[in-house]
C-alpha cells in the first residue's frame, strides 16, 4: 500500500509539472495573430497588400523586443472572400491553430460567417476593413470607417460643387454593397436629391451590361457604386468607362492600390477614405520607407484597406501591454482606451468599439493616384453599438 502511495504521488508530482511547464510554455511563446482574408475571390486584388501591412507591423515589434517579452506570430489563412471560406478559416485559426486574436481585413459576408466561431473561441477581433456599419459583437473592435463618416464627402460634393440631382445607384448584391447604399440613399434624399435607380449584382458578378444600359437611359446625372473590393470594382469601372459613363462618378468600395490597378479607367473617380499615401505627416513617410525598404520591387500599394491592418496589429500590442497579459477580457476592456499614431495619425477605438477618423474626399489621376479635394479632421462613426 505504501509503495502505492508514494508511485501515486509521483505521478501526481509529474503531471503537475507538465502541467507548469505547458503553462509555462503557452504564457512564453509567441502571441499569435490569425488573419483570415481573401487571397482567392473577389478580395484577391487587395489581399496581398494587407497581408504585407501584418508583415511590416509584426516584423518591427518583434525587432523592438515584442510586446511582454514575447515574439508575434502571424497565422494566415485564405477565406475566399465569402461565408464559407470564412467558417472554415475562422475554425481553423480558433480551434486549431489557437491564435490569440483575429485582426483582419475581409467581405462583410465573410465577417458576419466568422463572428459566432469568434464568440465561441472568445477572443479578440479587430476588424480593419471599412464596412456598412452597426455590426455588434461584445469581441469586434472596428478601426476603419463606417457610411456616416464616408459618405457625405462625395454627396455634398456631387451636390453642393457639381450640380447634381439626380443619383444611380450600383452595388454588390450583399451586406456591404447594400447596406453602403441603404444609408446613401437616405442621405441624398434628405440633401434634397433624387435616386432615378438602383440595382445590384451578385457578389461575384462581372458582367455590368445591363445596369450600365440602363444608368444610361434614367438620366442621371450621378452615380455611385458600392461593390465588393477588388476584381468587382475593376469591371464596373471598366466597363463604366468602356460604355462612355462620364457624369461624377463616386466609388464607396475602391481604394488607392484598387485604382492603380484600373489604370486609366480609374482617372476622376471621386473617393472618400480614412487613408491616401499622399497624407503629410512623419509617421506616414516613415511608414511608407519602411513598407519599400522591406518589400521592394513586391511592394503593393499602400492603400485604405491595408493600412489599418497595421494600425489594428499596434492597437493589440497597445492593449495587450495595458493589460498585462493575453487574457481576453482584460484585452477587450483595454482596446477600448488604447490608442496609437501612425499613417492615418491618431486612431483609437473609443467610440462604441468604434474610431473616429480623418476622412479624405479625394479625385483619382490617371497614373493611380490620388488628389485630395478636402480634409475632414475628426469624423465620429455616429451611434454604431450604443449598447456596448
Amino acid at each position: 500500500m505504501r509503495n502505492r502511495t508514494v508511485i501515486l504521488a509521483f505521478v501526481s508530482a509529474a503531471l503537475a509539472g507538465v502541467a507548469l511547464a505547458t503553462t509555462a510554455f503557452a504564457e512564453d511563446g509567441p502571441i499569435k495573430i490569425g488573419i483570415p482574408v481573401g487571397l482567392s475571390g473577389a478580395n484577391s486584388v487587395v489581399a496581398p497588400s494587407v497581408v504585407q501591412s501584418a508583415e511590416l507591423a509584426v516584423a518591427e515589434i518583434n525587432a523592438a523586443g515584442g510586446v511582454l517579452g514575447r515574439q508575434l506570430a502571424l497565422e494566415i489563412a485564405d477565406d475566399a472572400s465569402g461565408a464559407a471560406g470564412a467558417q472554415k478559416a475562422f475554425d481553423a485559426l480558433v480551434f486549431q491553430k489557437e491564435v490569440n486574436a483575429v485582426i483582419t481585413m475581409e467581405t462583410s459576408a465573410a465577417r458576419n460567417a466568422g463572428l459566432p466561431i469568434i464568440s465561441k473561441g472568445d477572443i479578440p477581433y479587430i476588424y480593419t476593413s471599412f464596412y456598412e456599419g452597426k455590426s455588434c459583437n461584445a469581441n469586434l473592435f472596428v478601426n476603419a470607417w463606417v457610411p456616416e463618416q464616408q459618405v457625405p464627402p462625395i454627396v455634398d460634393n456631387f451636390i453642393k460643387s457639381q450640380g447634381a440631382k439626380k443619383f444611380f445607384l450600383i452595388g454588390s448584391d450583399y451586406a456591404f454593397g447594400r447596406g453602403m447604399l441603404e444609408f446613401a440613399k437616405a442621405y441624398i434624399e434628405k440633401s434634397g436629391a433624387s435616386i432615378v435607380g438602383e440595382e445590384y449584382l451578385p457578389m461575384e458578378g462581372s458582367d455590368w451590361t445591363a445596369i450600365i444600359s440602363n444608368l444610361k437611359s434614367s438620366g442621371a446625372d450621378a452615380v455611385i457604386t458600392s461593390t465588393a473590393g477588388g476584381a468587382p470594382n475593376v469591371t464596373l469601372t471598366k466597363q463604366l468607362r468602356g460604355a462612355g459613363v462620364t457624369i461624377p462618378y463616386g466609388n464607396l468600395a475602391v481604394d488607392e492600390g484598387t485604382a492603380k490597378s484600373m489604370g486609366a479607367d480609374a482617372a476622376g473617380i471621386f473617393i472618400s477614405a480614412s487613408y491616401v499615401t499622399s497624407i503629410d505627416s512623419d509617421a506616414n513617410r516613415s511608414f511608407l520607407v519602411a513598407m519599400q525598404k522591406k518589400f521592394g520591387a513586391e511592394l503593393r500599394t499602400p492603400n485604405d484597406l491595408s493600412v489599418p491592418e497595421y494600425e489594428g496589429i499596434y492597437l493589440y500590442k497597445a492593449a495587450v501591454e495595458k493589460a498585462g497579459s493575453t487574457d481576453t477580457a482584460a484585452v477587450l476592456a483595454a482596446l477600448a482606451e488604447v490608442s496609437f499614431v501612425g499613417p492615418r495619425g491618431t486612431v483609437s477605438m473609443s467610440r462604441q468599439h468604434h474610431a473616429p477618423l480623418t476622412m479624405y474626399l479625394g479625385q483619382v489621376n490617371a497614373d493611380g493616384s490620388v488628389t485630395v479635394v478636402d480634409t475632414f479632421k475628426g469624423v465620429d462613426p455616429g451611434e454604431q453599438c450604443p449598447n456596448l
